[in-house]
Parts: C-alpha cells; sequence; structure tokens
C-alpha cells in the first residue's frame, strides 16, 4: 500500500495513456516517439563517423531517416533501443532531478536545429517545429510541474510504444520492410530473432528503470503559487 500511495500518480498516468493509446488524443505523442526513433538513427550514424542525409516524418506515424556512412549495424538497431534509451533519460530527468525546464527547454532547440538541418517535408517540418516552440513555450513560461509532467508523458509514451511497435513490427508482422528486416538481410540472421532480441533487451530497460529509477516517491506536489 505505501508503494500504491507514493506513486499512484504515475500508475494513474500509465492507466490513462493506455486507455487513450488508439485515440486520436495520442497520435501526436506516438508521432514524437517516431520522430526519436528516427532521431536515434541518425545519432548513430553521426556516433559511428556517418552524416544524415535527411529526415522525415508522416500523420500515420511512418518515418524515414537517409545517412550516409557510419556502422549499418549500429544504425539499424539504434532505431527503437536508441528512442527507448531518449524516452528513459527523459522520464529519468522528471523523476529524479529537479532540471525539468532546462530538459524541456534543450528538447525543444534541439527541435528547431534538427528542423532547420534536415527537415525537407511539409509535414514533418511543421510537426518538429510547431513541437519545438511549444517546449520552448513550456519551460520559459509555466512552472517546474508542467515541464515535469510533459517529460513523464513522453518518458511513459516512448517506454510503452517500442515494444509495442517492436512486436508488431518485427514479429506478428515479420514480413513488412522494417529495422529487423534489413538486418536481417545485411548482417544474417532472422526478422524475428533480432525482433526478439530487441523485445527482450526493452523489457528489461523499461523493468529495470521502473524499478530502481522511480524511488520511493514520485507523484509530484502542485503547490499554491
Amino acid at each position: 500500500m505505501s508503494h500504491l500511495r507514493g506513486h499512484w500518480q504515475l500508475i494513474a498516468l500509465t492507466a490513462l495513456v493506455v486507455a487513450l493509446w488508439t485515440t486520436p488524443v495520442m497520435l501526436p505523442l506516438r508521432i514524437l516517439v517516431v520522430f526519436l526513433h528516427e532521431l536515434s538513427h541518425g545519432l548513430a550514424a553521426l556516433l559511428t563517423g556517418g552524416s544524415i542525409e535527411a529526415i522525415s516524418l508522416s500523420p500515420n506515424e511512418g518515418g524515414l531517416t537517409t545517412t550516409r556512412g557510419g556502422n549499418l549495424f549500429a544504425i539499424l538497431s539504434a532505431g527503437y533501443l536508441g528512442s527507448l534509451v531518449l524516452g528513459v533519460t527523459l522520464f529519468l530527468a522528471a523523476l529524479r532531478s529537479r532540471a525539468d525546464r532546462v530538459v524541456v527547454g534543450c528538447l525543444g532547440a534541439a527541435m528547431l536545429v534538427i528542423a532547420a538541418l534536415w527537415m525537407r517535408e511539409g509535414f514533418a517540418l511543421a510537426f518538429t517545429l510547431g513541437t519545438g516552440i511549444w517546449m520552448l513555450v513550456v519551460a520559459r513560461f509555466f512552472p517546474h510541474e508542467v515541464s515535469d509532467m510533459v517529460l513523464r508523458v513522453i518518458g511513459l509514451t516512448s517506454m510503452i510504444y517500442v515494444p509495442l511497435d517492436i512486436t508488431s513490427d518485427t514479429i506478428a508482422r515479420a514480413h513488412l520492410h522494417s529495422d529487423a528486416y534489413m538486418l536481417a538481410e545485411r548482417v544474417g540472421g532472422a526478422t524475428m530473432l533480432w525482433g526478439g532480441l530487441w523485445l527482450v533487451i526493452s523489457l528489461i530497460v523499461i523493468g529495470g528503470t521502473l524499478w530502481f529509477g522511480s524511488g520511493p516517491q514520485s507523484n509530484l506536489s502542485f503547490a499554491r503559487r
């Protein structure tokens, strides 16, 4: 019961995200997680000596990152796992630090830079610019608790989305031209093998984050100002 009392807000928020998952309310957040997925491909390319040519997003939750050079294994593996790491980082920043407004502001500024450098298509450019500007406004003009909640919601959405998407695209529908499919083509193994491995890793990371990262108490206190 003490655990429930200490984390009731987080439990309620998770239940709300799951309940609204297939509704239009969650669409912007699901697209944002796709953005993190595509960004992770690009970051893996940069970190392994390659470059990003373009990043694309679509209203139906599609995305594409075009890279040049870099380590192919790292780039293809980074989509799901990298977006999960980014989501976990944002989630822990909310729960374990007081730098929420700084983190939201930096994320918003990063989205503006990414839009300027690598977004070419109308929807992708509008979504990234709009979300980046909104985050800067939240960080600058709203209380700390609002930035904290923004990070919690993005982090939770990423942690929910990643294993669901891995299961859907690489295990349930292994014929799709997914990251795991391309990795199987280029490196070897089966699509379901890579998808299953990523799924296991993602569940371990999520479980560890919730168990060790949430601490004894995670509820927000919205004090009158």
